[in-house]
């Protein structure tokens, strides 16, 4: 038999949307002598749903859609994920299910057993999980169905185990001839290489060939990579889909004829890829048209605003320049420069009108001397005013935010200012990050100006400003970024890998005072394992713990 893993790209909540894209994918499928096509987990109704899943008819109003879309299957099977109601009067009201459709009906429906609880997953909050799992008997085949999260028992990333079942091992055990799993598994750097590990492990373990058909496209924070797989008996990768882009692969079970495995970008590759489609399929799924960037001058901003025409195209990026008193000539020859390397409109909107009225409305004890915080936020907020009024007088424009992972962290970013946006591109990506995907953006040519490379970054808020006058060294803000935010280290661990205690206490005191910065950020693009956003839930009124349990 010939297996189709069809790698599309859904819109939360868009049923009849979704199903077209069904179709029209399992018609390809079919024209290439598929005779089963699996898809992605929520293929139906999209995922994450989140409170939708909870909505009065929404599960109802999958099925209803199931059962249209089933009708028109007369070719190739198709294996779709969708919401189901649950017919048990305890527990949840709805499940996370699977449902096979062939020739004009539902053949089969099989529910998720696993229900993920953490980082941005809240599973067990809508879905009830299913009480067993058998495989389906079709075609001369007894077919081993699991949901994402099902394969994900044994995750050779994590430090402990989860969970007491394992779905993919029992399936085998009942007698399943072939491995199929539904995933709509989101991007994290490394995390390509913790799949394959994990899914050639169970093929191989089990002797039984399997196929994963992963979700594309981004929703919200959240984007998924795509790169389907599969694995003959032995655990050996015969087949991946593209990354970050729709795909279909057909492949025939038996002879692997037909069996492609897809390049994969770099490391640093597939991060800008990621955030590139996460920017396409938000302007394009919210129904966006123009992004408005202000431009420094500085790494960030341009690094953003290149991503963005990577994403949207040079017509639907615009550029602003609001430069001040205290702007640099250079950092203005190095925002018109990116602009034209980019060829995109620039706009310029001075600010120092706009600041000085507010200084004079806000009264005598403002604009004396050297700009102090309060005034340099000003400064800001003015630039932010300026962004969303242009932004709110184009058709469907919208604000990127361009502040990166280490200035969120530490609250070097101002609420109603330069956090002013729609969406927040790199509000995962620190610093350091942020230079890599420099250089990546510039490997064909020079699009980021190396003037906007190698300089000091600063904010430029007052006179001969730099960043590291309020901060550490961004090497040692990222160090302590990924030592007690990603891995979640003892504080004595993280002034360790900062190499500085007293740099390492107030860091960290600085990370938590922030809190309510973050709390109202714009959504970003998730890319770490540990994105701030919905998959860290810190208060922002605490005591400070640390030092009162000597830490």
């Amino acid at each position: 038999m010939k297996v189709a893993l069809a790698q599309i790209d859904t819109i939360v909540g868009d049923l009849r949307g979704n199903s077209e894209k069904i179709l029209s994918a399992l018609d390809e499928a079919g024209r290439r002598g598929a005779g089963l096509a699996v898809f992605p987990e929520q293929t139906l109704g999209g995922y994450p749903a989140l409170d939708l899943w909870e909505e009065p008819g929404f599960a109802e109003a999958n099925e209803r859609a199931l059962v249209a879309l089933a009708k028109k299957v007369r070719g190739a099977a198709a294996l779709v994920g969708f919401v189901s109601r649950s017919k048990s009067a305890v527990g949840k009201p709805v499940r996370n299910s699977a449902a096979l459709l062939h020739k004009g009906r539902v053949v089969a429906v099989r529910h998720k057993t696993l229900l993920p609880t953490y980082d941005v997953f809240d599973e067990a909050r809508y879905f009830e999980p299913a009480a067993e799992n058998k495989p389906i008997a079709w075609g001369g085949l007894k077919l081993g169905v699991t949901i994402c999260e099902d394969a994900w028992a044994n995750d050779p990333s994590a430090a402990r185990r989860l969970y007491c079942a394992d779905p993919v091992t029992a399936l085998a055990k009942s007698g399943a001839d072939i491995l199929l799993n539904l995933s709509a598994s989101p991007f994290l750097r490394g995390k390509t290489a913790i799949r394959r590990k994990l899914l050639a492990e169970h093929a191989q373990r089990l002797k039984k060939p399997l196929f994963y058909c992963n979700a594309v496209g981004g929703n919200d924070e959240i984007v998924f990579d795509g790169g389907s797989l599969a694995y003959d008996a032995k655990g050996r990768l015969r087949a991946r889909a593209a990354f970050a882009a729709h795909d279909l692969l057909v492949i025939d079970t038996m002879t692997w004829e037909g069996a492609t495995i897809a390049p994969e970008p770099s490391a640093i590759g597939q991060v800008g890829e990621i955030l590139t489609l996460g920017i396409k399929d938000f302007a394009a799924k919210c129904g966006l048209e123009t992004a408005f960037i202000g431009l420094s001058g500085g790494i960030d901003s341009a690094v953003a605003a290149a991503l963005a025409v990577r994403a949207l195209g040079a017509r639907r990026v615009v550029g602003v320049t609001m430069p001040s008193s205290y702007s640099s000539p250079g950092s203005l020859d190095d925002a018109n420069a990116l602009a034209q390397n980019l060829g995109i409109e620039l706009r310029t909107a001075p600010i120092a009108g706009v600041y000085d009225a507010l200084l004079e409305t806000l009264g005598e004890k403002w604009g004396k001397g050297t700009p102090d915080v309060a005034e340099q936020n000003l400064q800001a907020r003015a630039r932010g005013v300026i962004l969303m009024g242009l932004a709110n007088k184009s058709s469907r424009g919208f604000v990127l935010t361009t502040g990166n992972k280490s200035e969120l962290a530490v609250g070097y970013c101002t609420l109603y200012g330069d956090m002013c946006g729609a969406l927040a591109p790199l509000a995962d990506a620190p610093k350091r990050l942020i230079y890599e995907l420099a250089d990546w953006l510039n490997e064909g040519r020079e699009i980021i100006p190396r003037h906007s490379i190698l300089k000091a970054p600063s904010a430029e808020l007052k006179p001969d400003q730099k960043d590291q006058d309020d901060l550490p060294p961004y090497d040692q803000v990222d160090d302590a970024l990924e030592a007690w935010v990603q891995s979640r280290l003892k504080p004595g661990r993280v002034a360790r890998a900062v190499g500085d205690r007293a740099v390492a206490e107030t860091l960290l005191d600085r990370m938590d005072r922030s809190e309510f910065k973050r709390r109202q950020a714009p959504p970003s693009l998730k890319i770490s394992s540990k994105a701030f956003g919905v998959g860290r839930r810190m208060p922002i009124a605490k005591a400070g713990w640390r030092a009162r349990a000597g830490l």
